[in-house]
């Protein structure tokens, strides 16, 4: 039996208990999911670097978060090889690219939407780390739940970055917010007709 779990850090709604019944029937899925998962935080980071690289502070804060999100795929990377499970090209889920369409197409509103998407994304992923560690069997719940600290630190990250851009640009972060968790909460409460990491829960 899987228990219903709460909503974490800026989210509105928790994991549908359908998705984590899924999870559990494909953790090999799951894992190469996750990986491919690490692999575009890391790139995001580096990107954002480029794309910002007049402000050191957000350099210097995702240069050190792209590291830790490759030692993270490093480490799911290593998990697979020892569960025999190849690493394959997935199509990618609805989750991150229907978010980033709210992302606004000119600054300054544009760094401060990235950033918002960026904190949505690690807060979700930390709320699922923390659902899987407790269903999962071995040795994916163990790792799985060694994760959530890590992705608590990222969202909270990106969430004060984005304050701190809305508020050298005299903008009112907090209806942003607000949009952004509105529509999360639609990605993961309604039903989706691909299984990913942040999918929605399987349509019946």
């Amino acid at each position: 039996m899987i228990p219903v779990m709460t909503a974490h850090f800026l989210l509105l709604v928790p994991t549908p208990v359908r998705w984590l019944e899924r999870a559990r029937e494909l953790p090999q899925l799951l894992s190469i999911d996750h990986a491919n998962c690490e692999k575009k935080a890391a790139s995001t980071a580096l990107s954002l670097m480029f794309a910002y690289a007049e402000d050191l502070d957000l350099v210097d804060r995702m240069s050190r978060l792209a590291r830790e999100e490759l030692r993270h795929y490093e480490q799911a990377a290593t998990l697979m090889r020892d569960c025999a499970v190849a690493p394959q090209r997935l199509a990618p889920g609805r989750y991150a690219g229907r978010l980033r369409r709210l992302v606004a197409k000119s600054e300054p509103h544009r760094e401060v939407d990235l950033m918002i998407c960026g904190a949505f994304i690690e807060a979700r992923s930390c709320e699922r780390f923390a659902a899987l560690g407790p269903v999962m069997g071995a040795p994916w719940g163990g790792f799985f739940g060694s994760l959530h600290e890590a992705e608590v630190r990222h969202a909270r990250l990106y969430l004060d970055l984005a304050r701190r851009a809305a508020a050298r640009a005299g903008i009112d972060v907090q209806p942003r917010i607000d949009e952004f968790a509105a529509l999360e909460a639609q990605l993961i409460t309604l039903p989706d007709d691909v299984f990913r990491f942040h999918s929605g829960p399987p349509e019946v």
